[in-house]
């Protein structure tokens, strides 16, 4: 990688795009090559842990975190873990999820992360799929994990963080004991980059999550994001705004980040998000990079006052996880003088699109291809369109599959999502004649009105231009003669009343803003949205609320 080795961040995107190759050594471990390379420095901090109140923060250097994760992986070997064996980890934001992650890749042991708000059939699915001989968690999960323990044949080990449960080994205890001395070759030797590292499961928008099994090499491709998206310096502190159970903890607050050496910030949120502890902590803690999804900034800009905060520190503010509405971009930059800077990607890839700082920013666009991608806009066929037309985001994995990009959903033979030369992300957008990239929605999301093709992102940032607006979701609905009309689903703003005044003012709206054609002829005004747990909309769940109110109906009449 050319110009991974260059001590400055990106200057000249198209300079950086054409000289840039992969160039991954044959053996690779995050953990002992990256993470290990700054222990040295017994000073400098790799991990800042902000209590709930944000009033406290507990901070770790390279050197001790490296520690701790040593004697955590003799604990693996002491209960019989092997290298390649998968592991279920369900912890919130903590110490010890670090800990237990970097032993594993230490050890070659695969971790499934997995978010905090899993149910006892989403824990059977994940561990009965992957096979999962151990799990790891604290007293709440280790409930949920019981709770289905005799459907859970794999399953041999059980480790419990902070507290004490029959059955389950304890996690201070046991690395209290343990050597502080690792020696990879007590795990087969050091890993090669080929060799599996972690296992995401896809967040299940239209059914059953699959699973996104990376390699070693997922690691480093990382510094991609951290380098040239994040523009991070080892001087940096970076907050990515996540649950340690998505791909998003990947992005912004474990391999990239500390592969420059920057130090990451985690704040141990209670069980309510509370928006004002966020420029608080920004604040506080001099946090220079930023990251968080677009509901957070929207929940930030109509819920505090963000003028009375010192943002002098921020340097840089990011979001991703779902296209981000152009007003909510001009609002943040409106209140604090920054600019937030888009970017998209998926589980199983790391960013593929984004807007980088030495680019101009088109508001509303997620920016252009990352270095080492080769993404187009192609047809039902794979061929490559024209700007300006509509078609699926696709990336090249051949002659050369890239490292970021998985190789296909593990256990799953169709590998559906490669067609040709390219992996169908089945997302659709379209790039313009700058060569910006412009989302459109998911494929499935797509409304079919009267002949026009309309995506629900259009419609709905159209929407969050309105200062009633919190909150929308728009999916289409049967109509006899149109084929589909679009249906909006509103969570309104405090000191807003639905009412039919209302719905026609936000139609007027729509109108004006975008396309009339695309304005929403049904508008239901709701209290929230359904979501998947990393906050992404399930218009699949609202389409299906429709469908059985189209049966009632029928039923009655």
């Amino acid at each position: 990688m050319s110009e991974i080795n260059d001590r400055h961040n990106m200057a000249d995107y198209q300079k950086t795009v054409s000289g840039f190759t992969w160039e991954i050594p044959e053996f690779y471990n995050f953990a002992l090559d990256d993470f290990d390379k700054w222990v040295a420095d017994k000073t400098k901090i790799a991990l800042i842990t902000v209590s709930e109140d944000a009033r406290s923060a507990t901070k770790l250097t390279f050197w001790e975190l490296s520690i701790l994760a040593n004697r955590f992986a003799n604990v693996l070997k002491d209960q019989g873990i092997a290298k390649g064996d998968r592991v279920f980890l369900m912890l919130p934001r903590s110490i010890e999820w670090y800990v237990a992650m970097l032993a594993m890749i230490k050890s070659g042991v695969v971790a499934m992360p997995t978010p905090n708000l899993v149910t006892g059939h989403d824990i059977e699915y994940r561990i009965n799929s992957a096979e999962a001989v151990m799990a790891i968690t604290d007293k709440p999960g280790a409930e949920k994990v019981d709770m289905v323990r005799a459907k859970l044949p794999s399953l041999k080990k059980r480790v419990i963080v902070g507290a004490r449960k029959a059955g389950w080994e304890s996690f201070d205890k046991s690395i209290a004991k343990a050597s502080r001395v690792f020696d990879a070759n007590d795990f087969g030797g050091k890993t090669k980059s080929s060799d599996p590292m972690l296992i995401y499961f896809t967040s299940g928008t239209t059914g059953n999550p699959k699973m996104v099994r990376h390699t070693q090499s997922y690691a480093i491709a990382h510094i991609v994001t951290a380098r040239y998206i994040q523009d991070l310096r080892s001087s940096d502190i970076i907050w990515v705004h996540a649950d340690t159970g998505w791909a998003k903890t990947a992005y912004g607050k474990l391999f990239g980040q500390w592969i420059v050496g920057a130090s990451v910030l985690q704040w141990r949120m209670g069980s309510k998000f509370e928006p004002v502890y966020l420029p608080e902590i920004i604040e506080r803690y001099g946090v220079t990079v930023f990251c968080a999804p677009p509901t957070a900034y929207r929940l930030l800009i109509g819920q505090v006052d963000l003028r009375r905060y010192d943002w002098s520190e921020l340097r840089h503010s990011l979001s991703a996880g779902e296209p981000l509405n152009p007003e909510v971009i001009k609002a943040w930059k409106d209140k604090t003088g920054r600019q937030i800077y888009d970017y998209y990607g998926q589980t199983e890839t790391i960013p593929l699109v984004a807007n980088f700082p030495c680019l101009p920013i088109k508001e509303g666009s997620m920016g252009k291809p990352t270095p080492g991608h080769i993404v187009d806009i192609v047809d039902d066929n794979v061929a490559v369109l024209p700007p300006n037309e509509e078609g699926h985001i696709a990336v090249k994995v051949k002659p050369s599959h890239p490292p970021t990009v998985f190789q296909g959903y593990w256990k799953d033979e169709s590998n559906v999502a490669f067609t040709g030369d390219y992996y169908l992300t089945g997302d659709r957008a379209y790039r313009d004649e700058d060569g910006y990239y412009w989302f459109v929605g998911r494929a499935d999301d797509l409304i079919k009105s009267s002949g026009y093709r309309i995506g629900p992102f259009e419609v709905e940032s159209a929407l969050q231009e309105h200062p009633a607006v919190m909150e929308s979701a728009v999916i289409g609905i049967p109509d006899d003669l149109k084929g589909q009309i679009v249906k909006a689903f509103i969570v309104l703003r405090p000191g807003y009343q639905a009412g039919s005044e209302l719905v026609k003012e936000l139609q007027d709206h729509v109108k004006q803003v975008t396309a009339p054609y695309k304005y929403p002829r049904e508008i239901e005004f709701v209290s929230d949205l359904p979501k998947t747990l990393s906050g992404k909309i399930r218009r699949i769940e609202l389409r299906k609320m429709e469908i059985e109110k189209a049966k009632n109906n029928y039923r009655r009449g």
